[in-house]
């Protein structure tokens, strides 16, 4: 069965710095900008249950048709979001943390500038894997 996902990561000032569709279904270029609106819809959502609870890891926070957003939040309010129409908690939770983890090893490199693009292939690749391996 193909799945759909599509993961986002945007900085603080609403600025979305990594794109990725990472499911097996066929990628079609019309569902892409619809995923894109689907996590951004979601986006205030997202930065209200933030503000309302301690927990990184916020679940699901919205709905469209069979597809569910989930949300992750970091401590300096960057956002990860991620459309798919998987059930499994525990599995989009790793897939989280371990992208969290990539994340911040971008972050410390000191030639990124916190809040640009990521445009490094080997994070790409490593979130691509940790996809296949989770979701």
């Amino acid at each position: 069965m193909a799945s759909t996902a599509c993961f986002v990561i945007v900085s603080k000032n609403d600025i979305p710095i990594y794109e990725a569709e990472v499911g097996s279904a066929p990628k079609k270029e019309d569902l892409a900008y619809q995923h894109q609106f689907i996590l951004h819809a979601a986006l205030d959502v997202v930065q209200d249950l933030a503000w309302s609870t301690n927990a990184m890891f916020l679940k699901s926070v919205d709905r469209f048709n069979d597809l569910v957003v989930s949300g992750y939040v970091t401590a300096g309010h960057v956002r990860f979001m991620l459309l798919h129409d998987s059930r499994s908690e525990d599995g989009i939770k790793s897939f989280f943390q371990e992208v969290h983890e990539l994340y911040i090893k971008i972050f410390l490199n000191p030639l990124y500038l916190p809040g640009s693009r990521i445009t490094s292939s080997h994070f790409d690749t490593k979130v691509r894997a940790l996809a296949r391996r989770y979701l």
